[in-house]
């Protein structure tokens, strides 16, 4: 049985992600399709806006027949930490093939790319460094240094995001050796980042604004995602009384910065450089979360490096906590949050010859990186009534959902 592994969030599953799916399964004529995906919080530091258990049985029910969990260490990350544990789960359960969307459409030139990434790897991370010190983030001044080495043009727009995972997921594929073959698709209409719906095939930012905006799904909102996913949008929202967004968060992590001490706050991943006074200022004059964002952020640090940095004060995530979680070059288990028949039958075939265990539920195993994911899933159901939150904790401790 061939796989073809599926970098993903789905936040939430919708058409985009069907179109996906059936071009990563025409490209690499693989058997059966492995998604991993981001668990509570996203690599661009948000909140799901519903739980992994419930995006992951959207997923089932669309194509997909196996989803892992990317482990909260690599979740909420930059990109090539993000690729790293991504590629190496698919890696763990034998992927032949990777296949991601991308802006450039074209795998040929992300292979070129890092062949000339590597020649001039030292001229990029001077130019990094020079950028950095001048003032500016680190994707401005990684977009800069890609540029002076001539790795963004027309046929590569490392300023793209897709490009910069896909790019990311190449890189980790080459410099590990893996036995791998990196496929890509062209995205198709809808840009990443577009915020409005213009057709059924519709960015995932779009269609979560239409959501939070009308509180319900509306027949514009519902044309842009398969059945399944609609069902699982208006069930979560039953049974949570909520979708998921960081306004939900602001009086909790406004209490934990203003309780907490400097040395505290310096201690969380991504309070670098001083960013806990920052954090202490702005606090006091916070009135919601997207009013803080506004008073932090500055040319140094996008939005969404805040966001990451947010997220783990909301789940007590220290440096040292990511440093051991990451250190190593593969991943310490494979969570298995779901699969069809057809995974089944893949994972009963290939089981033995993975190198790691096959994680079903939380409380069956002691690795330390699990102390991290349970905190995470407590702190995303953190904002639910008490009811709620323990009847959907409980997810956590069950089998894998088996669809199909």
């Amino acid at each position: 049985m061939k796989a073809c592994g599926l970098i993903v969030e789905y936040n939430p599953f919708h058409h985009g992600h069907v179109y996906h799916i059936h071009e990563a399964q025409k490209v690499s004529r693989a058997d059966c399709m492995i998604a991993v995906m981001s668990g509570p919080f996203l690599q661009r530091g948000e909140p799901a806006i519903m739980d992994k258990f419930h995006r992951a049985k959207a997923a089932l029910a669309s194509g997909v027949d196996i989803v892992l969990e990317l482990p909260y260490p690599y979740a909420v990350q930059s990109s090539d930490l993000f690729a790293k544990g991504a590629v190496q789960t698919l890696h763990e359960v034998g992927v032949e093939n990777i296949c991601f969307g991308s802006e450039s459409g074209d795998i040929s030139h992300f292979i070129t790319g890092y062949t000339k990434f590597t020649e001039n790897e030292s001229a990029y991370k001077h130019v990094l460094h020079e950028q950095m010190k001048g003032g500016n983030s680190f994707p401005e001044s990684s977009r800069i240094a890609y540029q002076q080495i001539g790795l963004t043009n027309k046929k590569m727009d490392l300023s793209q995001p897709n490009n910069i995972l896909g790019f990311s997921y190449v890189k980790t594929i080459l410099e590990h050796h893996l036995p791998i073959k990196p496929l890509t698709i062209k995205r198709t209409n809808s840009h990443y980042h577009d915020e409005t719906i213009t057709s059924t095939i519709a960015s995932a930012t779009s269609i979560r604004k239409q959501l939070f905006q009308q509180a319900v799904i509306s027949p514009e909102t519902a044309a842009t995602m398969p059945e399944e996913t609609i069902n699982q949008l208006a069930h979560y929202q039953d049974e949570a009384s909520l979708w998921h967004s960081w306004e939900k968060y602001f009086d909790l992590i406004h209490y934990r910065v203003l309780t907490m001490s400097l040395a505290e706050l310096s201690a969380i991943q991504g309070v670098d450089e001083g960013l806990e006074y920052r954090l202490k200022k702005t606090a006091r004059k916070a009135t919601s979360f997207l009013n803080w964002m506004e008073e932090i952020k500055t040319k140094r640090y996008t939005w969404t490096r805040l966001q990451r940095m947010f997220v783990h004060l909301l789940t007590n995530t220290k440096k040292a906590d990511i440093e051991a979680s990451v250190k190593k070059d593969s991943v310490p288990y494979v969570r298995l949050l779901g699969l069809t028949k057809k995974g089944q039958a893949y994972l009963h075939t290939n089981k033995k010859n993975m190198n790691v265990p096959v994680l079903t539920a939380l409380h069956r195993h002691t690795n330390p990186m699990l102390a991290i994911e349970e905190r995470a899933s407590h702190a995303y159901y953190s904002v639910l009534p008490p009811k709620n939150r323990n009847t959907l904790f409980k997810q956590e401790l069950q089998a894998p959902i088996r669809m199909g």
